[in-house]
């Protein structure tokens, strides 16, 4: 089995790695990047999931570098650049002071603008 699994596609092997987790049953998970190389479809699927463990008192720990709606669903953020740079909700979070301080540089109107519409309405 594990030669095979280098055989399917990044959103393949992301399920089976989240099926893995799954059946551990354990209280606390761990996803590096879970989001990378899947389809919007298997995103959805996977936050359902996410959800479900949550509602169960499981503990979830994302690293992400997906500024997506799926950030909407997360309880709490820490936005790391060598050091923290902000620790609370997406909304707290997301902010264009928080992200210049992050990566060094201003945002543009349109991206400002889609902030504003995701993490402030």
């Amino acid at each position: 089995m594990r030669s095979r699994i280098g055989e399917l596609s990044g959103g393949q092997q992301q399920r089976v790695f989240l099926a893995r987790a799954l059946a551990q049953q354990a209280d606390l998970f761990l996803f590096d990047e879970p989001f990378t190389g899947v389809d919007k479809k298997t995103e959805a699927v996977m936050l359902e999931v996410f959800e479900e463990l949550r509602l169960q008192s499981k503990i979830l720990l994302l690293s992400t570098h997906e500024w997506g709606q799926s950030l909407h669903q997360l309880d709490r953020l820490l936005l790391l650049n060598q050091c923290l740079i902000a620790d609370g909700s997406p909304k707290q979070v997301m902010t264009p002071e928080n992200l210049h301080q992050a990566y060094g540089t201003h945002l543009g109107n349109s991206l400002h603008q889609d902030l504003e519409t995701t993490f402030f309405c």
